[in-house]
């Protein structure tokens, strides 16, 4: 048989927590009856009146910037901050003279690169299946969830044709004739 919490257990133990809230609350809130420690800019306010120099130069404030008039609107070098001179526009060097017959000197710099050739083609070879009935077929991935495939000779996607169809790679062409491209297997389900 179970015992039955007495009534008188229940209140006592909710005026024990209403006392000890209180008191909580009266600990907080009295004012202490220690003298308060002084503020953090009393001390820095006496190490100056103090005499350091040192502490003076650091807390150069330089209130007369305040009141000079704002910058223009059309200031695309606007520095609300300006507590230095604007930076002047750097100037590019002319490039250095090229010297024909060998002698001494800088020579010309080399062109830029320019890309040679079509741009690449954005499939992936990504698996061969062969069967004795079908040959050799080649699949591939865009990237973008279109999986096409084909055999030797066919169009893939009305712009390129199938070439070569190897263990390792394939053999891509443009139907234009702008050039061909070897892609290599990237494997099962790589780059997709």
């Amino acid at each position: 048989m179970a015992a039955e919490p007495r009534k008188g257990t229940r209140s006592s133990y909710l005026l024990a927590l209403g006392l000890a809230l209180v008191a909580l609350l009266v600990y907080f809130e009295w004012p202490s009856a220690s003298p308060s420690a002084p503020a953090s800019n009393s001390t820095v306010g006496s190490r100056l009146q103090g005499g350091t120099g040192a502490a003076a130069e650091a807390l150069d404030v330089r209130l007369e910037r305040l009141k000079a008039p704002p910058p223009a609107p059309d200031d695309m070098q606007r520095n609300p901050f300006r507590f230095q001179a604007k930076p002047e526009p750097v100037a590019a060097a002319p490039p250095p003279a090229a010297f024909r017959g060998g002698r001494r000197g800088t020579a010309s710099p080399p062109p830029p690169d320019v890309p040679q050739g079509p741009p690449p083609i954005p499939l992936k070879f990504i698996g061969r299946l062969e069967s004795p009935s079908a040959g050799v077929l080649a699949l591939f991935s865009d990237g973008h969830g279109l999986r096409p495939r084909g055999h030797e000779g066919d169009i893939i996607l009305g712009q390129y044709r199938i070439v070569h169809i190897g263990v390792e790679s394939v053999v891509l062409e443009y139907l234009d004739g702008r050039g061909r491209q070897t892609i290599p297997l990237t494997g099962q389900g790589a780059g997709l």
